[in-house]
């Protein structure tokens, strides 16, 4: 089964610096029918303008994991933690038993695009904490990577659910192959190019934005039609 969430039919906020993208119900945009996928709650894609940014405002109970897609974020929160995100890095920050956080454009001249991922916790009440990485564009192009997992594995920044993210980016013509376990699900996110995706059925066609929901399918297979860049996540 596969259900595909055009990227026209999402959410939208736009203000003078922030035009934001919301693949599933977040903040005032609501759809009952789009209230997240499995243990996935949010997937913002922003776009801040220079000088812009989220003022200080706080979190609780959720992983959430930050991926940059072209500029540079500075990142500030209640932990004592400080840094800029930049493309190829992944920013974890477990929001816990709570935490105070702002993210500024790090530039004042150009603006930054990025994708902000929320997945629930496999329990409430955890200890805040903070992880960054980086995975440079060699160790994901032609092939899943990796990066966020339960336990760290292949040095994936460590989230506090059942659930893994892998990073890929993708020359025309190159395809790669993914099978999910046993009763799991898969959730694709196309962040460049033109992708089309088959699991036990016809291949069906993605572009940038666009979003597909894999249900139980024991072999899914994505294939480039130009040079793409996506996000595929693993769910229980």
């Amino acid at each position: 089964m596969i259900l595909i969430r055009k990227s026209r039919e999402r959410g939208t906020t736009q203000l003078d610096w922030l035009d934001s993208r919301h693949t599933f119900s977040f903040g005032e945009y609501h759809d009952p029918e789009q209230m997240g996928f499995r243990v996935l709650k949010v997937i913002n894609e922003d776009r801040v303008e220079a000088g812009g940014g989220f003022g200080t405002h706080g979190h609780r109970d959720m992983e959430i994991i930050t991926c940059i897609i072209d500029g540079a974020l500075e990142h500030k929160d209640s932990l004592g933690t400080g840094s800029v995100i930049r493309p190829g890095d992944v920013q974890r920050m477990s929001a816990g038993t709570g935490v105070m956080h702002s993210e500024f454009n790090a530039s004042k001249t150009t603006s930054v695009h990025f994708l902000q991922v929320w997945i629930v916790p496999d329990h409430q009440g955890l200890a805040p904490g903070y992880e960054q990485k980086s995975f440079p564009a060699a160790e994901r192009t032609g092939r899943l990577r990796l990066v966020a997992s339960p336990d760290g594995s292949d040095g994936s920044v460590r989230i506090n659910q059942d659930a893994r993210l892998y990073m890929s980016v993708l020359p025309a013509g190159q395809s790669v192959t993914h099978e999910p376990g046993a009763d799991r699900h898969a959730w694709l996110q196309v962040v460049r190019g033109t992708l089309q995706i088959q699991a036990g059925g016809p291949a069906t066609p993605l572009g940038a934005g666009d979003g597909a929901a894999i249900g139980r399918e024991r072999k899914v297979t994505i294939h480039a039609a130009d040079a793409s860049e996506f996000l595929l996540f693993d769910l229980p």
